[in-house]
């Protein structure tokens, strides 16, 4: 599995999500996590703006391959920083 950092600043106040670092085959699989919910976003509609902690849609995540791992065997968020307010 590759490892991805992801970051957006469509959300920057407080108790919002503004990274997190996940473990994903590629980089769509990874866009499409969510700190929420491992959901696709046509399963489930937790990317709806309502929620305002991290971006609106997986479109405005920007990802970044920083490496590689065989510690996981499926999709995981490792680590995410989260701005408690």
């Amino acid at each position: 599995m590759n490892i991805y950092l992801l970051s957006q600043t469509t959300n920057t106040g407080y108790d919002t999500y503004d990274s997190m670092v996940v473990a994903a085959n590629n980089k769509n699989e990874a866009r499409n996590i969510h700190p929420y919910s491992f959901k696709d976003y046509n399963e489930e509609n937790i990317w709806d703006d309502s929620y305002e902690v991290w971006a609106n849609k997986p479109e405005e995540v920007t990802v970044t391959k920083i490496g590689t791992t065989t510690q996981y065997n499926k999709p995981t968020i490792i680590l995410t920083s989260f701005n408690a307010g």
